[in-house]
């Protein structure tokens, strides 16, 4: 008999086994993997954000799904807290640009370590090639597990952390929503977010792979609904860090098809584009259009513009009429893209919807419908921005389930 079954070795999962050890109670954490933390050791790159920073009015901003739920979570267990168990942990830390947490090291892989000895230290039982089919209920009260293999497990508690639909050969599945829904509980349709777009326009494929930095893009109508950074074309759209922040904006709010706007140089008013414009034209006199804009633009960048700014790449800059320097200095800050939707959910960085807020105890992450069981991490209808964001939200609700469950106890 045990405490605490906790379904799901990710960092929810981990973090709050170790939690609810740590308080004395006898815990199984059940992975259905070979070993724990897969898709954590492959997060940001092998890098692992593990977490941000910023404090708790910053997280609020980057929170894309149901904020004020996590409030109570990430105040009881924010950064500086996971930034000192890491410590503790042996994994010392770095913050680089906005915010951002790694390991020193750049290694996911020490991350994972260091909570898999976390859990060893709590005495948390971890079995491994463990596939959960069912959690029991009696009484309206958890009483365990089902296994695959038609095994039982008793419990009286059991924290549902199993993650989203994402990225499915680190294991994340969707096992968990349907234990949940099976138990009651409503699912916000599961959907792709931080994901890339797919754009109908046929001016970008050739442009797979061109960067660009420090742009701006809004979604149309609603440009409140904008991201600034770097943007990536592919083959089949649009990538990159702005493009995967806006696309979980897009998600939760407006839906697909939609335009997007591209600000090629938002730092300037058009005024000042012109101007910039015209100097350069100066220093390339008598130059064709198409061999004068590199120094504002990627090469492979130039023939679109023009093509959509409708001026001819063979024309001089001498010869460029105000009409056309107008249509230009406009086109690069108002390229329209038509976007029609996103890559699969698997291709997504984090699962967007899951187990709806309001059947969750935002105190406990204790079900409202179930007693003894919790949720944690990506499974709950939750998401935010990139950032580091995502996994401190991960650990936040790990903690306080496991902090939960053994108040309860």
């Amino acid at each position: 008999m045990y405490d605490l079954i906790v379904i799901g070795g990710g960092p929810a999962g981990m973090l709050g086994a170790a939690t609810a050890g740590a308080r004395g109670l006898k815990v199984l954490l059940a992975e259905k993997n070979d070993r724990p933390g897969r898709k954590l050791a492959i997060t940001g790159n092998g890098r692992c954000n593990v977490t941000n920073s910023g404090g708790i009015d910053d997280f609020q901003r980057n929170i894309v799904s149901n904020g004020r739920f996590l409030y109570g979570a990430l105040a009881g267990f924010d950064s500086r807290h996971l930034i000192a168990l890491l410590n503790v942990l042996g994994v010392k830390v770095k913050v680089e640009q906005g915010g951002r947490v790694f390991p020193v090291s750049d290694r996911a892989g020490d991350v994972v370590e260091a909570l898999q000895r976390h859990l060893r230290s709590n005495k948390v039982e971890l079995k491994t090639g463990a596939r959960v089919k069912e959690v029991m209920v009696r009484d309206n009260r958890v009483s365990g597990v089902l296994l695959a293999d038609n095994s039982r497990l008793n419990s009286s508690n059991v924290l549902l952390a199993t993650g989203g639909m994402s990225y499915k050969h680190t294991g994340s599945t969707g096992d968990g929503y349907d234990m949940a829904r099976q138990l009651g509980h409503t699912i916000i349709e599961p959907r792709p977010a931080l994901t890339p777009l797919v754009a109908s326009d046929q001016w970008v494929k050739p442009l797979q792979g061109v960067s660009l930095e420090n742009i701006k893009i809004q979604a149309l109508p609603d440009p409140r609904l904008e991201q600034t950074g770097e943007l990536l074309f592919t083959h089949f759209g649009i990538s990159g860090p702005a493009v995967l922040n806006l696309s979980s904006w897009l998600g939760s709010r407006t839906g697909y098809p939609v335009k997007v706007k591209i600000d090629l140089f938002p730092s300037l008013s058009n005024e000042q584009l012109a101007e910039r414009l015209r100097l350069c034209f100066r220093q390339n006199a008598g130059k064709l259009l198409k061999n004068s804009l590199s120094e504002l633009l990627p090469r492979r960048m130039i023939q679109a513009v023009l093509s959509i700014a409708e001026v001819s790449p063979d024309k001089q800059v001498d010869q460029l009429s105000r009409a056309e320097l107008l249509r230009l200095t406009h086109t690069l800050k108002n390229i329209i893209l038509h976007i029609k939707g996103t890559r699969p959910l698997n291709e997504s960085i984090v699962t967007g919807g899951g187990v709806s807020t309001a059947e969750i105890n935002p105190t406990t992450m204790e079900s409202k419908i179930v007693k003894g069981l919790y949720f944690a991490g990506e499974i709950i209808d939750v998401d935010a921005l990139t950032g580091g964001y995502n996994l401190q939200i991960a650990f936040a609700t790990g903690y306080l389930s496991g902090a939960g469950a053994a108040s309860i106890s």
